[in-house]
């Protein structure tokens, strides 16, 4: 009892930086119809960002997550422009490998610099003791600011001029852009902010476990089942599909060996595909 309630707690708060980054996903799907193949990659981007930062400046790993956020945000709207942009009116196979070639262009270059070998942001808080069960207080501020940053989203979507703008255009473009709403940009701006939460998500995972440039796949997956889970373009249902994630993995392991997790998410994400596919918290079209 003692190891499964600290395999909760641990999944539970893993499962906010697994909300995170699948935010960063849901939210692109949401504003633009557009699955992002390129948002593994960009999570190690990341991942490698704080890194980089935190070894060779000296910075602290949760203040090199501004840079990295920052950094998240510029290349989204790049990657827009070039990438995306052009093809964003046609059908969804030209996005695809759009977004495609752009993870293949980063892994490929990411490869080339950093190899495959894994590295590790070697800074720790301690741990803190609750009852019977020790949490490494990185998982607590990882998750505490996966929180503060869902917030901030949610007041930035809800309380700004231009997070009303992307709503609007979310909602229907055409007639955003008749009230005068600047759909292009607005688009790029969405982008740039899915990018800066895969950025910031893969910073923050990078706190907690070691890495290499082609983990980020791992995590894109993850991104996809907890989409399905709180349905796509539902931000908020995602960091709630993140939270199940995360105690499913905290849950199994402790009644079946841990490379069973994998299997089981991904049955999980074929059952909701059948039985309810546009996700647990989604609202169903008519």
């Amino acid at each position: 009892m003692d190891f499964l309630l600290t395999s909760i707690l641990d999944g539970l708060l893993l499962g906010f930086v697994y909300g995170l980054a699948a935010m960063g996903l849901t939210l692109i799907w949401g504003v633009m119809n557009v699955i992002n193949l390129s948002h593994g990659p960009i999570i190690s981007l990341g991942m490698f960002g704080v890194y980089l930062l935190f070894t060779g400046l000296g910075i602290n790993p949760y203040v090199a997550l501004i840079f990295v956020a920052i950094f998240g945000l510029l290349l989204g709207i790049v990657i827009y422009f070039v990438a995306v942009n052009r093809v964003i009116n046609a059908p969804h196979l030209s996005t695809l490998l759009a977004t495609f070639s752009v993870a293949m262009i980063i892994t490929g270059l990411g490869t080339a610099v950093f190899s495959a070998s894994p590295r590790n942001v070697d800074y720790s808080l301690g741990s803190f003791t609750l009852g019977s069960a020790t949490i490494p207080i990185n998982r607590i501020v990882a998750a505490a600011l996966s929180m503060l940053i869902t917030a901030g989203l949610y007041i930035y979507l809800r309380r700004t001029r231009s997070g009303r703008y992307i709503r609007a255009v979310a909602n229907n473009r055409n007639a955003a852009e008749l009230m005068g709403v600047p759909s292009v940009r607005i688009l790029a701006l969405s982008f740039g902010i899915g990018t800066m939460l895969a950025t910031v998500a893969g910073g923050l995972i990078a706190t907690l476990f070691p890495f290499t440039i082609l983990a980020g796949g791992t995590y894109e997956l993850k991104s996809f089942v907890i989409g399905v889970l709180g349905g796509l373009g539902n931000p908020v249902g995602a960091l709630l599909g993140g939270l199940i994630l995360g105690v499913l993995e905290g849950i199994i392991p402790t009644f079946m060996p841990a490379t069973w997790v994998p299997v089981i998410e991904f049955i999980l994400f074929v059952l909701i595909l059948m039985v309810r596919p546009q996700g647990l918290f989604g609202a169903k079209k008519s």
